[in-house]
């Protein structure tokens, strides 16, 4: 008997957990909205270091959109740092959120620190930004953040 390819998966993947969201999925009847580009008033509701899907360091930044059409919204951000231009990229971005921690790359271990400093200073310090969120002529999302206030 010919070995089945998807075995693999099976045993590696939580089946019962993937039966469960997909029966959610059908119940809530939820659609997936994408947000088009443009301005847009944001909180950071995620910042961390994680692991792309091929394996490498990545940057994963979730804008939640406070007001408007889209309000609740998320606009996802992901930036894989294993370039010194990605992370140029990535670090001028957490500059002007305006933290004031000390934006350095040293390694990945501390440039995850860093990441925790910054959610943990918003979660004390929260501020709101106005989010430029726009396309390249290749199609690849662009990221500004164009002003930034303080929550009354």
């Amino acid at each position: 008997m010919a070995k089945n390819i998807w075995d693999e998966f099976d045993k590696k993947i939580d089946t019962a957990g993937l039966k469960k969201d997909v029966q959610d999925a059908a119940e809530n009847k939820r659609e997936f909205t994408e947000v088009p580009t443009g301005k847009y008033e944001v909180k950071i509701a995620k910042l961390e270091l994680q692991k792309s899907k091929n394996g490498d360091p990545m940057v994963c930044v979730w804008f939640k959109i406070l007001d408007g059409e889209y309000k609740n919204q998320n606009i996802f951000y992901y930036q894989v740092i294993t370039q010194g231009f990605q992370i140029h990229i990535i670090n001028d971005l957490l500059r002007s959120l305006e933290t004031g921690v000390d934006i350095v790359w040293e390694n990945y271990t501390k440039y995850n620190d860093m990441l925790l400093d910054i959610m943990e200073w918003l979660e004390e310090n929260p501020l709101e930004y106005v989010l430029i969120y726009g396309k390249t002529e290749k199609g690849f999302s662009t990221f500004k953040i164009d002003e930034v206030f303080e929550v009354e």
